[in-house]
């Protein structure tokens, strides 16, 4: 028993010292590794993951050495030990990446009407100053459509969401109608731009150009590197605030604040001509979706300026488009729809926004200016007489008083997080207005029918369908369309939007199967959905579960613009 146990440290000792004084022979000995791949269900024989395994197959291989290159040799002076741990940790050069904008030493500041100062870098029009009132908007997606939405007229806008431009900015193409696809109107509108990070290197199919670029086509100065949810709470404690962007180099007191609701906002973004009338659309400050919106359903639309004196005997129905500043200053506007109000034979009237407190001016009701305003893609609207509630698109600082609507009036929808009123409508004639935007390029878009009011067949009908609530044909199953793999950061608001579509249709009694989710997340939890499929978005998967039955359902892909 001796003989082992003197036997085994002697052969110890017999093999590490030739390897310890001739280190070359210590890369001839065997050394083991982990295994390419763990054992279990998921290996290389999987048609799932075979791609992904090669791959890691393929850089674990050591790669061959070039020709003529043979191994390298230690330096005079040092040890081959000590040479061989440097030539080892050798860093490789880091993959080439796209060239980032010169940015210098210029940088910029917002200045705010309570003596706060936000510095950033400038971008877009870098060298111009703009001054306005500084308002904030929630949404994801939609800063083409934002920018050229005459509301932001002489307004500093604020994007809450931490990247932007990340899609580009689309060429300016027609549709069939004659209007601009991608924006709703000719320029951009607001004053300034302040963003927390502007995309140098834009990827999307239909991109033209960089936000940066079109900023600095339209002179528009835009701020960025600011804390924007900082200042987001600011506003939202405090209330709208007036600002400043000044560029360094420029004296702060060569540019006074300037309040754009003391100015006829709507004069300077209404339309300059008109012509005969069918469907009259008053532009107060009017976006090409709601054109749109009225030529897909039939209607010859003419647009006239927000002081066109109305006629009752000109058109058939009468649309009163969204627009900036307070709705007091528009009385030309009120004073031509009370006439049309009084006629006695009523026709159909549509309001959006501006247009909803133009009306409600009309009829006798008052109109307040908001703390900060309601302004986003997600706004809850409930329905007065189902109490359905809809997700709804904002932009506005004024509202109207729903305790001030004369009798006859009712409010027809009201916002739940504030409980502002979000429509009106009479009881008896076709009128009706609602404070967001059913149009919104950008989504939601809901209440589009709303649109339907004006369908348009021997003549213009009130429909009162959508008043009455009558339920759509309830689908079985939903086929709810994931998207895929996220980074961190982007996968929060994603997962919630997908797990809150999932719990609202397990409320109704509706089947939900969920197929290219983000891995690890709230959708995927076990007994959220009915079925959980992490497979791809291909033609063969998709087909399989529409045999089965099911109803096609989505929600936005981060990487999608529509």
């Amino acid at each position: 028993m001796l003989f082992p146990v003197l036997f085994l440290p002697f052969l110890s000792v017999c093999l590490l010292l030739p390897t310890h004084f001739f280190p070359h022979l210590r890369a001839r000995l065997p050394v083991a590794r982990a295994p390419l791949y763990p054992p279990g269900p998921c290996s290389p024989r999987s048609p799932r993951s075979r791609q992904q395994w090669s791959r890691s197959v393929r850089s674990a291989l050591p790669r061959p050495a070039p020709a003529g290159v043979g191994p390298a040799r230690p330096r005079p002076g040092s040890s081959r030990r000590r040479h061989r741990r440097r030539r080892l940790r050798a860093p490789s050069p880091p993959p080439p990446g796209p060239r980032r904008r010169a940015r210098g030493a210029a940088m910029g500041r917002l200045v705010l009407q309570d003596g706060s100062v936000l510095r950033g870098r400038p971008f877009g029009a870098a060298g111009a100053a703009a001054a306005g009132e500084v308002v904030f908007q929630t949404g994801v997606v939609g800063y083409p459509e934002a920018l050229t939405d005459p509301s932001y007229k002489a307004q500093i806008l604020v994007l809450t969401y931490p990247l932007v431009g990340n899609y580009g900015v689309p060429r300016d193409e027609t549709d069939p109608f004659g209007l601009s696809r991608w924006f709703e109107s000719d320029k951009i509108h607001v004053a300034a731009l302040v963003v927390g990070e502007c995309s140098e290197t834009p990827s999307h199919w239909s991109a033209s150009r960089s936000l940066d670029q079109w900023l600095k086509e339209q002179n528009i100065p835009g701020l960025e590197g600011v804390d924007t949810r900082a200042l987001t709470k600011k506003i939202r404690e405090k209330g709208t605030l007036l600002g400043k962007l000044v560029p360094d180099g420029t004296p702060e007191e060569s540019l006074c604040f300037e309040d754009p609701n003391k100015r006829h906002l709507v004069q300077e973004v209404s339309l300059k001509v008109g012509g005969s009338l069918r469907v009259t659309a008053v532009d107060c400050g009017l976006k090409y979706n709601q054109v749109r919106c009225l030529c897909e359903r039939g209607a010859a639309v003419t647009v006239v300026p927000w002081d066109h004196p109305l006629d009752t005997a000109d058109f058939d129905g009468l649309f009163i488009s969204n627009g900036p500043g307070d709705p007091q200053l528009c009385q030309e506007t009120v004073s031509s729809l009370r006439r049309v109000l009084d006629a006695p034979q009523p026709k159909p009237v549509f309001g959006i926004c501006l247009g909803h407190q133009l009306l409600s001016l009309a009829l006798g009701a008052r109109t307040y200016k908001m703390k900060y305003g309601n302004r986003g893609h997600n706004q809850p609207c409930l329905h007065e007489d189902t109490q359905r509630c809809f997700i709804t698109a904002q932009n506005h600082g004024f509202a109207v008083e729903a305790g001030s609507l004369p009798p006859g009036w009712a409010p027809l929808f009201t916002n739940a997080n504030d409980s502002s009123n979000e429509g009106l409508v009479h009881q008896h004639k076709p009128f009706f207005s609602v404070q967001f935007h059913p149009e919104h390029r950008a989504g939601p878009t809901d209440l589009e029918g709303l649109f339907d009011v004006f369908r348009l067949r021997d003549w213009l009908t009130y429909d009162k369908a959508l008043a009455g609530g009558q339920d759509a044909a309830r689908p079985r199953k939903v086929l709810i369309l994931g998207s895929g793999g996220l980074s961190i950061g982007q996968a929060g608001e994603f997962d919630y939007s997908g797990s809150q579509a999932i719990k609202a249709l397990k409320e109704e009694n509706i089947q939900t199967v969920l197929i290219n989710p983000n891995i690890a997340t709230v959708q995927t939890s076990k007994g959220l959905a009915d079925k959980v499929y992490f497979l791809p978005i291909t033609p063969e998967y998709v087909t399989q579960e529409q045999a089965g039955g099911s109803v096609w359902g989505s929600w936005d892909h981060p990487h999608s613009r529509r």
